[in-house]
């Protein structure tokens, strides 16, 4: 499949990109910075370069796309201003719409609820929190999911807490809040290795799924 990778340079994003490649899948990759670019990609993954604000750039990366991977999260640094990552997820689902894409993958934190799960401490911790203290980046996250869940998109958003670097682990669970039995840490790796299975496989559209170890 030809898959379109946003925030493609940052730290699990590079890592999708890696799990795409070795899954056979072709990828396009967004991004801000072409000095992030890694050399290891050589001319194996083609490269867009340009703003979450540029819409033609943004649409010319999703043409031709099967799927739309969305490893973009927001910054954690207070000195940033207003909401770019909305009105750039903006842009992306309008192009995916545009070309007649359907798949969309993207990530998020259990601030985020799927739809078919209850509040429980651990989502009502995990959202007070950054509403508290970070209230920019909790604004951003949940702005983009709301786009994501009312698109009519066959989207998934995979949902994580506390990501590591750290390799692979032997335990990986997934499932939702409330009903399966999850961590809080979790390596960055192992949310690449899912987010990249998620592009071919149906189990989890319409819904927000969990990973730890």
């Amino acid at each position: 499949m030809n898959v379109t990778v946003f925030g493609a340079t940052g730290a699990i994003g590079s890592l999708t990109v890696t799990e795409l490649l070795q899954r056979g899948h072709q990828v396009t990759a967004y991004a801000r910075n072409p000095q992030k670019i890694p050399a290891a990609w050589g001319d194996r993954v083609h490269v867009v370069i340009g703003e979450m604000s540029d819409a033609d750039a943004i649409d010319s990366a999703v043409a031709g796309a099967d799927a739309v991977v969305s490893a973009l999260g927001p910054s954690m640094d207070r000195k940033v201003t207003g909401l770019p990552l909305v009105a750039g997820t903006g842009h992306i689902l309008a192009a995916m719409k545009r070309h007649n894409v359907r798949r969309y993958i993207g990530h998020a934190t259990p601030a985020i609820l799927d739809p078919q799960e209850k509040p429980t401490p651990v989502t009502r911790l995990i959202a007070f929190m950054p509403r508290t203290f970070m209230p920019r980046a909790y604004e951003e996250i949940t702005g983009m999911s709301r786009q994501i869940m009312a698109s009519g998109l066959d989207w998934t958003i995979v949902r994580f807490i506390a990501p590591k670097d750290t390799p692979k682990q032997p335990r990986v669970r997934t499932g939702f809040f409330g009903t399966d039995k999850l961590g809080f840490a979790v390596s960055r790796a192992d949310i690449a290795a899912f987010t990249a299975a998620q592009v071919d496989d149906a189990t989890y559209i319409g819904r927000a799924p969990a990973i730890s170890n």
